[in-house]
């Protein structure tokens, strides 16, 4: 007697190319995404400096914004080019490689979102 596989009973398939390995979709089409939650914010969005754990360089973060992962990603590109340095979007917080506070708050006060300037 034959044991069942999957409740598909598809093994290995070519023709969608890579697979969602959450919801068993292609990649393309997952819908994993799209269930994620957006994060709860007040509505500001608070830029700030820092400099710890970063060996005393220099960049400026962004919390507070209440978009999902791709959306920050995209929001991250848009920001990185206003300020033209690098940097990165994860665990919700943007972070601008340098010291670009002002050029962040008016990129980001110009698209209209309530900016606030948080710590020192």
């Amino acid at each position: 007697m034959k044991k069942a596989f999957s409740s598909t009973g598809l093994v290995y398939s070519t023709d969608a190319g890579r697979m969602c390995p959450d919801c068993r979709q292609p990649l393309s089409a997952c819908i994993c995404k799209l269930a994620k939650q957006v994060p709860k914010t007040d509505g500001v969005v608070r830029v700030s400096r820092s400099t710890k754990g970063r060996g005393g360089k220099t960049v400026t973060l962004v919390n507070g914004l209440a978009l999902d992962a791709l959306a920050l990603a995209q929001m991250a590109k848009q920001l990185k080019a206003a300020c033209g340095s690098g940097g990165t979007a994860k665990d919700g917080v943007i972070e601008v490689q340098g010291d670009h506070c002002e050029v962040v708050m008016q990129a980001l006060q110009k698209q209209g979102y309530v900016v606030k300037r948080a710590g020192g």
